[in-house]
């Protein structure tokens, strides 16, 4: 709910994913990652932010899920980054998966603040 340092999702290493279930199922069409800025860390650096990404659309949980796009983080720029669905995809989806392929650095954990998911409804 909130955007302070710390309170995020964290997952050890610098890979993971997660899934998310929509209210309903919408045609994808853009997607939003948000970290905090680096003049509220800490430490002055948000090494643990995600860095390459990708996104995927899933007809069901089980399912491989089809690609929407890859994407980078870019830790220097502004906190909240847009990221438009690349893929050419006519599918409406009710689940989005994001899996996160690295981090900026940090050997531990990677955080994530907020994702989300734009969209057309079905």
């Amino acid at each position: 709910p909130d955007m302070y340092p710390g309170n995020c999702w964290a997952f050890k290493g610098s890979q993971g994913y997660l899934v998310v279930r929509l209210s309903m199922k919408i045609y994808p069409t853009a997607f939003t990652v948000e970290h905090i800025p680096k003049t509220l860390s800490p430490t002055g650096n948000i090494t643990s932010a995600p860095r390459n990404f990708s996104v995927y659309g899933l007809n069901d949980e089980y399912e491989e899920g089809e690609l929407l796009g890859q994407y980078v983080y870019d830790q220097g720029g502004e906190p909240l980054q847009m990221f438009p669905v690349m893929e050419n995809n006519e599918n409406a989806f009710q689940i989005v998966e994001l899996r996160i392929l690295s981090n900026w650095g940090h050997v531990e954990y990677t955080c994530l603040y907020r994702f989300r998911v734009h969209g057309k409804p079905a």
